[in-house]
């Protein structure tokens, strides 16, 4: 017999609260304190990083959960009933950082300030809150990967293959966010000359990562017979490297991080 992580938390008031919510809800916390931090070093008023955090959290919690259920209709199709049920896992990045995104245009054209000033003010909590949301998999016993000898593999009880034991993908994926978390701090210590580049770095870095963890998982999103976040993943790192080098070519138009340090 396998000992499962057991994925409630705390039970109050009759209601179960689970890891994955628990764990998410700290990742936002800490990205915001992190945010508020950070705001006044980019001539950002704290109030602002508020109003993101108001509006973007509902928005990427719906994003992430569209996109996952788009990407699996068929069986939401089948089950229409678990579209909301979001305590089971089932949220996908990649639908996440388009819905911030949007939002965070938004409010940069509503607030009249600069997009670029406020994402690299945001930047940095993201990998450190998918390293801490990562950890809900494991409590939820999914996002693993194939099954493997290595000593570090973890047990599971698979729907298909019973108790086997498997390539932990969601602590790789927690590991390699650590380490993108450290490397834009010193990103923008060392080399950064203007506003927008820690989010191209980020993007790059990323899924550069994203995109070798993803071959190991067994369950992945699926289109035409391809990997979704591999797909993703390529197009990311790609703007990544075409965002900077643009930055880099109009530095004169865009430096205006340098005067603030």
């Amino acid at each position: 017999m396998m000992n499962a992580p057991n994925p409630i938390a705390f039970t109050a008031f009759g209601l179960e609260v689970r890891w994955y919510g628990v764990l998410i809800a700290a990742a936002l916390l800490i990205g915001l304190l992190i945010a508020l931090k950070r705001a006044p070093k980019y001539g950002i008023d704290p109030e602002i990083i508020m109003d993101f955090f108001l509006y973007m959290t509902p928005a990427v919690i719906i994003g992430a959960r569209l996109y996952y259920v788009i990407f699996s209709y068929d069986y939401y199709a089948a089950h229409p009933e678990e579209i909301f049920a979001i305590w089971n896992g089932g949220l996908a990045i990649h639908g996440g950082i388009i819905a911030g995104v949007i939002v965070a245009l938004v409010l940069c054209r509503v607030k009249k300030i600069s997009f670029f000033a406020l994402a690299d003010v945001l930047i940095p909590a993201l990998p450190l809150g998918q390293a801490i949301g990562r950890w809900g998999n494991y409590f939820n016993q999914e996002a693993y990967g194939s099954q493997t000898d290595l000593p570090w593999a973890i047990t599971v009880n698979d729907a298909a293959l019973g108790i086997i034991k498997v390539h932990p993908t969601f602590l790789y994926e927690s590991i390699w966010n650590l380490l993108a978390f450290g490397f834009i701090f010193f990103y923008e210590d060392k080399i950064k000359k203007v506003d927008g580049e820690l989010l191209f770095v980020y993007l790059g870095l990323y899924s550069v990562g994203r995109f070798f963890i993803e071959g190991l998982r067994t369950d992945s999103l699926m289109f035409m017979g391809l990997r979704i976040a591999q797909l993703i993943s390529l197009v990311l790192v790609a703007v990544g490297v075409a965002g900077l080098w643009y930055l880099r070519k109009n530095e004169d138009q865009f430096a205006n991080s340098l005067s603030r340090k």
